[in-house]
């Protein structure tokens, strides 16, 4: 222990962050009994194993050593190093953690919304009091930078606190009928939801995922993505810490076969998935065999227009908070940038010059503006979309190289250069096909005509912006893009308050706003007679 006190000292020294000894211990117990450390980098320098579960249900960290599951490596993205070892449930544990879920359904959901909400409000304020030390697994596990990551775990917070004060609210119609007859209706809870995370942001999708859940009175199983499987785990023990019995939210760790004894277990009501368009597809599929709903935010291949009268400025840096947060690794992001032509030539220059400035290197650094993509396997797909718009005749005006930052703990991680694609064309694979990486495609155009067609010419429709000065034109084109998620003259910018989901494939149902309780209940109606009955018999 004196020996793993001395490395988290180090950490925090060339971390710059102000956490206390006793923070750091708790962030091995309770916080990361998941993990501990083994080598000379804790946190930024060193590799962590296996130390507890990553499995959680019945209140309680799950440990699977005795029965005969396979156990996979999770690695260390800015070190490419063995962070620890995953191991999958099968069709007995994905029951348990059903069951599970389903007893605490039973008294969760004869609570009222105030009740539920003290729950919900305590565990946000758990989660700002751990902020750093959740901000930093964040890091360590997907590889972003800690600046992201802190905002990504404000978010959940923020997530937590305004679906706590939805579940206050809930409530049905009362109508008046003939006679003094009258009918009203109850929002009701679904019952034991599932939820199936993304590796981008996996914090943050468990609190989108389980906080509407929950305050509507159910329960949830979630999945995170077996490449980040370790911050849901702590969201399980907040909640639990806050209050909540035991099997309200609990965490079931594997891949495609845990995800699909989860979709298709007969005592799961609804599912919740974010991922890739052909995963949501099979999802929906298995879901249709139980009619059961699905909300599905999926990929997508967004535009982000800018026409000549836009403010430059503002232009600009919408355009690399449209591709380049999380090393590119945003469902949502604006990578079909198209310039109107007599501004394209300003707008390569200067964006180019700021992409070429972007710090790369230790994503648990302040200073660190691109961390590392989330595995080797994703980097060299980055890479190879590169590469083949290279072929398909795109300029690379800089960067989508591999990248080796300074640090030599961080050589075997997984870097690359953020790059920028001019002379694209709409027929380009790069413009057409999801990259997921820090890859920005840029187009010309001439007219508003023309940019709409072009912008609309895709399968997918989750998000788009525009950069205007005009406000009739920005309205304008807005009402004209086929996406579900839209901004003017910003981007990338997502209040829980409102709700986030997209269009066409790019997914069904919404989540956060007011919204998205209806994606979490369901809806009787009762009629009540005050007279006798009018009978035909």
């Amino acid at each position: 222990m004196a020996e793993l006190n001395r490395t988290l000292q180090i950490c925090c020294k060339r971390s710059k962050f102000m956490m206390n000894m006793p923070l750091l211990t708790n962030l091995l117990t309770p916080g990361l009994r998941a993990l501990h450390c083994t080598g000379t980098r804790s946190a930024s320098t060193g590799t962590l194993s296996l130390k507890d579960p990553l499995n959680y249900w019945c209140g309680n960290r799950v440990n699977l050593k005795d029965v005969k599951n396979k156990s996979a490596p999770v690695y260390e993205p800015a070190t490419g190093s063995v962070l620890c070892h995953l191991q999958a449930c099968g069709a007995a544990e994905v029951d348990a953690a059903v069951r599970s879920a389903n007893a605490a359904f039973t008294n969760w959901s004869r609570l009222a919304g105030m009740e539920r909400a003290r729950v919900m409000l305590e565990a946000a304020r758990i989660i700002e009091k751990r902020r750093e030390e959740i901000a930093e697994l964040e890091v360590i596990n997907n590889g972003k930078s800690i600046t992201e990551a802190r905002l990504d775990v404000d978010s959940a917070r923020l997530c937590i606190e305004y679906f706590a004060g939805q579940a206050t609210t809930l409530s049905g119609q009362h109508v008046q009928l003939s006679g003094g007859s009258f009918a009203y209706t109850r929002r009701e809870p679904l019952g034991v939801c599932v939820g199936i995370g993304a590796w981008n942001y996996p914090f943050q999708i468990a609190a989108w995922k389980s906080a509407p859940a929950i305050a509507c009175g159910n329960s949830m199983v979630f999945k995170p993505s077996p490449l980040t499987p370790v911050t849901a785990v702590l969201l399980a023990e907040i909640y639990s810490q806050a209050g909540a019995p035991e099997g309200l939210f609990n965490v079931v760790q594997g891949g495609e076969e845990t995800g699909s004894l989860l979709c298709h277990h007969p005592s799961v009501a609804k599912i919740s998935f974010t991922g890739s368009v052909p995963t949501g597809k099979k999802i929906m599929e298995m879901a249709s065999r139980g009619v059961k709903p699905v909300t599905l935010e999926l990929g997508g291949k967004s535009p982000l227009i800018i026409f000549e009268d836009s403010d430059l400025e503002n232009a600009i840096r919408g355009a690399l908070m449209a591709n380049f947060l999380s090393q590119g690794q945003v469902c949502s992001n604006g990578t079909r940038v198209f310039v109107q032509s007599s501004i394209l030539p300003q707008f390569l220059k200067e964006v180019v010059r700021r992409t070429k400035a972007i710090q790369i290197g230790d994503p648990l650094l302040d200073e660190t503006r691109m961390g590392a993509l989330v595995s080797k396997p994703h980097l060299d797909r980055v890479l190879g979309y590169v590469n083949q718009a290279k072929r398909e005749g795109a300029s690379v005006l800089c960067g989508g190289e591999p990248f080796t930052p300074a640090d030599p703990k961080l050589k075997d991680g997984y870097y690359m250069t953020p790059c920028v694609l001019a002379s694209c064309t709409d027929d380009m694979t790069c413009v057409k096909e999801e990259i997921f990486g820090p890859v920005m495609s840029v187009l010309s155009f001439d007219t508003e005509e023309e940019v709409l067609r072009k912008a609309n010419d895709s399968t997918l429709g989750l998000a788009a912006g525009v950069f205007t000065k005009d406000v009739k034109r920005a309205h304008r084109v807005i009402e004209n893009l086929q996406a579900g998620s839209c901004f003017i003259n910003n981007y990338n910018i997502t209040p829980v308050e409102v709700p986030f989901g997209g269009y066409k494939a790019s997914g069904i149902g919404r989540e956060n706003g007011q919204v998205t309780i209806e994606f979490y209940s369901q809806l009787k109606t009762v009629i009540v007679e005050m007279g006798d009955v009018d009978s035909l018999f």
